[in-house]
């Protein structure tokens, strides 16, 4: 297994943190993905959209070379601005993609525990997320205290706390 280093992500990661939004964007097996223009739609836009507000968090995942190999972001969002996995104006919605060749080699996990720390450190009380229970990485966010908290369409809406992280 590759050694793998998490860094707080910077400006010049935008553009790594738009093509992981595509990647997390989960189609089950034998299903098309769509093109990259659903990045442009208002629901999916928004995740990333004007980047770097108050409370914005993203981690960026890199292998020995320093290659960016996966990412992890939270979000405020409000009611006015609602998004999947949206729980309250205090709860921020997370967001996370490995790249494809990565996957199932512990980029999600390392990269999760980060952000768990991280979201703590920066006064958050609990993030939330949406996912297909079809993802395996629904095993990963349980793994991590992630419970069910609702449906939206056919995803999940889960929550964590973070007082015991």
């Amino acid at each position: 297994m590759t050694d793998y280093k998490v860094r707080t992500e910077t400006e010049q990661d935008i553009d790594f943190l738009w093509e992981m939004l595509y990647q997390a964007i989960f189609m089950a097996e034998g299903e098309i993905k769509p093109s990259r223009e659903i990045l442009n739609q208002p629901e999916i836009f928004k995740y990333l959209c004007n980047w770097g507000r108050q409370g914005d968090i993203a981690l960026i995942a890199m292998d020995s070379s320093e290659k960016p190999v996966g990412a992890i972001w939270a979000r405020l969002f409000d009611e006015t601005n609602k998004t999947y996995g949206f729980i309250d104006k205090n709860t921020p919605v997370l967001s996370m993609a490995v790249v494809p060749e990565y996957r199932g080699q512990g980029v999600g996990t390392l990269l999760l525990n980060e952000m768990l720390r991280k979201a703590k450190n920066s006064g958050f009380f609990s993030l939330s997320l949406s996912v297909d229970p079809k993802n395996p990485a629904l095993h990963l966010y349980e793994r991590q205290g992630f419970v069910k908290v609702g449906i939206n369409g056919t995803s999940w809406d889960m929550m964590t706390t973070l007082d015991n992280k």
